[in-house]
């Protein structure tokens, strides 16, 4: 395992606060329990009392996060084990961000809302990104007013929660409340200075306006209705590289691209509602709606690009931008109550996310000069219901006292679609020699327009309960049964031992499983893509095709089935005090993952192999094809380590922490090679990029010191992130980009008045740190793409903000 002396340093430093600092610590008692309900069956556990690592995160941290209107972004800045790319010129992905926890794929990750399984997106990443190849839970549809609590569950939990919890679990916590309410109005943008290849320059771009609040009602005598909304405008941001002058001398010292965030414009609302019918039964819901307006820059097409381009419609060339509009809806029921002793609690869930997309300032050049410029180009959209039923009741079992036995049943539904698009963003005109297509985002053709569902139900059973006072344990089983591919079984056991009241031991073994998602079987799209070609960045015609597609059978595709998981995790826990360390090592074995093939024919296929791929794909009109494969196997190993330590000063109060994960994927297989008849020879289905992309596309390094310090109403908060600097690699030797080391440096003041209004100014990225540039050799005629689109930290640079709350 890499970084062990970096692990030493920060748990060092840890110690150092709990040992030297000459100051009073705050007393235990004093401090409230953080309770967490996920991971766990057992009412009122807290985070420390857990058999495996949980993260805990308020909704004052989560709103303190400067430009953390973005829900995925504030976890990433709290949370070392989750990191959030930001891409860009990556199509839908640009406005649909994933989250990637312990370095796996986004859809690894299994996220509840009010401990219920949350619906993915609608869309699929398909084009060069971390994530690529995965339908996840979009993190940014729920705005971080309407939560009280995130739990991060840092470990497998298949067999208690279900597919797709291989990394981890994060569940969302909306607030509880029938009394008080607040608002907060956020105002920010970026100051910066960044050098590219070909030049440097000033920004001051990436406005970012946010007004949030909510409201507690009571309902009936005891019950309660929580009601919050949020509204976010943020501009764009652009970090791409001046044009090169001696291909275009029209536009010599130009910026002729757009790399960086999407212009958004969204709203959401969400309210979370009880109501006791009685001394044991109550009604539970909630209902959340969000609509995202996002537009996003394709890679500029030039005006000496005479298949892309019409010079009498665009004499200088231009930027063609692709815009989503995402329509989010969730609606949860449900009854809870005691019935003979036992706990039962009857819930049902539907939630649904559209993507509609047009394409703007643009052409569809095989059209001539009377091309339309704006095409309405289809939709994708993805819905899901589910019923569960969760029962549980201790019972006296021997020396087991007592054990807690819960067992349930959940039956899903899921449906997914995809739309087309209106027929000039997609045809191929008359004038031959030109481009199909609109330009940087052909429509969805008839062809792809898909209608597909499928049902499963699972069982599980879990008993947790203490051998000794000192000796915990948990064992959970978990039984699915899916109507497409059949069904699995999962099982997990954990233990933990406290020597002592100050330290205990951890850990747990379980198998799990991701099972083919829907989009990852049937999405199909024709796609105009950047791909690196010779040493240059060049734009190629793509149809990405469904496993059961007769082209892609004839290119080698089978049927999906489930990927496979065994997580094995040993941790400790240290307490003393107002000192807390946890230490937490893990191993993910991973097998049979799913993943989007490279684009056949590529640089490894044969000639005679290319030109009988090109017969096969000549009359769907394309240049290359890729579909989704299995057969990838990895090894994750890690270690997470987390540091708190609270001192009472006197007059004020310093609360520190440090946190660090060190993680490390190796790809130990890759997929066989298929045998296909029709083709003379193989060629290559998982290239150089796509490992090396899970080898080290994330960071091996992330480490968090922050320092938290309140005197009576005034609040100063410092972080320092360390990232290491990780790969964005290319099929091509030579091509690779490395981001570089960076360590970035947050500052926040804040001040409450009397009459409750609060301020505070911040500053992220403090020293203006930036991933090492995308080389001018490799960014073509654009200078489209400036930095590299794998940077942890993204390419925005410092940002500056002011927030105003008000509490009643």
């Amino acid at each position: 395992m890499h970084h062990r002396a970096a692990l030493f340093a920060a748990a060092s430093v840890a110690a150092l606060w709990a040992g030297s600092v000459s100051a009073q610590p705050v007393a235990a008692e004093s401090e409230v329990e953080e309770i967490v309900v996920t991971g766990t069956r057992v009412a009122g556990r807290s985070r420390l009392e857990t058999l495996a690592p949980v993260d805990v995160l308020g909704t004052d941290q989560l709103q303190r996060q400067g430009n953390g209107a973005e829900l995925a972004q504030a976890l990433a800045n709290l949370t070392p084990a989750l990191d959030f790319p930001r891409p860009a010129i990556s199509d839908g992905t640009d406005s649909v961000r994933p989250a990637v926890l312990r370095g796996l794929q986004p859809d690894q990750t299994l996220v509840l809302v009010n401990g219920m399984r949350g619906h993915t997106s609608a869309l699929i990443n398909v084009n060069t990104s971390i994530g690529r190849g995965a339908a996840a839970f979009d993190l940014n549809t729920i705005p971080t007013v309407a939560l009280s609590q995130v739990e991060v569950l840092r470990d497998g939990a298949a067999a208690q929660y279900g597919s797709d919890a291989i990394a981890g679990v994060i569940n969302l916590r909306l607030r509880e409340a029938r009394t008080g309410g607040g608002a907060t109005l956020s105002y920010g943008l970026y100051n910066t200075t960044f050098k590219t290849s070909r030049g440097k320059r000033d920004a001051s771009d990436g406005l970012t306006e946010s007004v949030s609040a909510w409201q507690g009602l009571p309902l009936g005598e005891d019950g309660f209705l929580t009601i919050s909304g949020e509204y976010l405008l943020r501009h764009p941001t652009n970090r791409s590289d001046f044009s090169n002058p001696a291909a275009l001398p029209l536009l010599a010292g130009n910026v002729i691209g757009r790399y960086g965030d999407p212009k958004v414009d969204s709203y959401a609302i969400y309210a979370n509602a009880g109501l006791p019918l009685n001394d044991v039964w109550e009604l539970y819901g909630y209902g959340g709606y969000q609509h995202r307006d996002s537009t996003s820059g394709a890679t500029a097409r030039p005006y000496t690009d005479a298949t892309r381009n019409i010079i009498a419609v665009y004499p200088l060339g231009y930027l063609p931008k692709i815009n989503a509009k995402l329509e989010d809806y969730n609606v949860q029921g449900g009854v809870r109550g005691e019935l003979a002793g036992f706990k039962v609690d009857l819930g049902t869930n539907y939630g649904k996310n559209e993507i509609e997309y047009r394409t703007v300032d643009t052409i569809n050049t095989s059209l001539g000069a009377t091309s339309p410029t704006s095409f309405y180009s289809g939709k994708l959209s993805y819905d899901q219901w589910l019923v569960n039923l969760n029962v549980s009741k201790p019972f006296e079992v021997g020396l087991i006292s007592p054990l807690n036995t819960a067992f349930g049943l959940e039956y899903r539904r899921e449906s997914f679609q995809i739309g087309a698009g209106e027929v000039n963003s997609y045809i191929f005109g008359p004038d031959k020699t030109k481009a199909p297509g609109a330009q940087g985002f052909p429509g969805f053709k008839p062809v792809n327009v898909t209608d597909v569902d499928r049902n499963n139900w699972s069982a599980y059973v879990d008993l947790e309960g203490k051998l000794t006072e000192a000796f915990g344990f948990d064992v959970a089983a978990r039984y699915e049964d899916y109507s497409d591919f059949g069904s699995k079984a999962t099982g997990k056991l954990s233990a933990r031992y406290d020597f002592t009241p100050e330290f205990a031991l951890r850990g747990s073994v379980s198998s799990g499983f991701k099972a083919p998602a829907l989009q990852q079987q049937y999405f199909t799209y024709n796609a105009t893509n950047n791909t690196l070609v010779n040493g240059t960045f060049q734009l190629v015609e793509v149809g990405t095709l469904p496993v059961s597609s007769p082209i892609a059978r004839a290119l080698g595709a089978k049927p999906l089935q489930p990927e496979t998981a065994i997580n094995y995790s040993v941790g400790a826990v240290y307490r003393a005090g107002a000192f807390e360390l946890t230490i937490d090592a893990y191993q993910i074995d991973l097998e049979n993952r799913i993943v989007l093939s490279e684009n056949l024919p590529n640089a490894g296929t044969p000639a005679a192999t290319a030109a009988a791929i090109a017969a096969i794909l000549a009359p769907e009109g394309l240049t290359a094809a890729r579909f989704f494969i299995n057969g990838v196997d990895s090894t994750t190993k890690g270690i997470d380590v987390v540091a708190r330590y609270k001192m009472d000063l006197g007059e004020s109060r310093l609360d520190l922490t440090a946190a660090a994960n060190f993680n490390d994927t190796e790809i130990t297989k890759t997929p066989p090679l298929p045998a296909v008849a029709a083709l003379p020879t193989t060629t290559v289905l998982f290239d150089r990029q796509a490992r090396l992309t899970f080898e080290q596309g994330t960071p091996e390094r992330k480490i968090v010191l922050s320092a938290d310090w309140t005197l009576a109403d005034f609040g100063l908060n410092a972080k320092i992130t360390n990232y290491d600097s990780v790969l964005l690699p290319q099929n091509a030797l030579g091509s690779d980009q490395n981001t570089g080391d960076a360590t970035l440096v947050d500052l926040e003041a804040r001040y409450t008045f009397p009459m409750g209004v609060g301020i505070a100014l911040g500053a992220n990225n403090v020293l203006d740190e930036y991933p090492v540039y995308t080389p001018g050799s490799i960014n073509g005629a654009t200078g489209s793409i400036g930095f590299p689109a794998y940077s942890p930290f993204g390419f925005n640079g410092r940002f500056l903000y002011g927030r105003v709350t008000y509490n009643w």
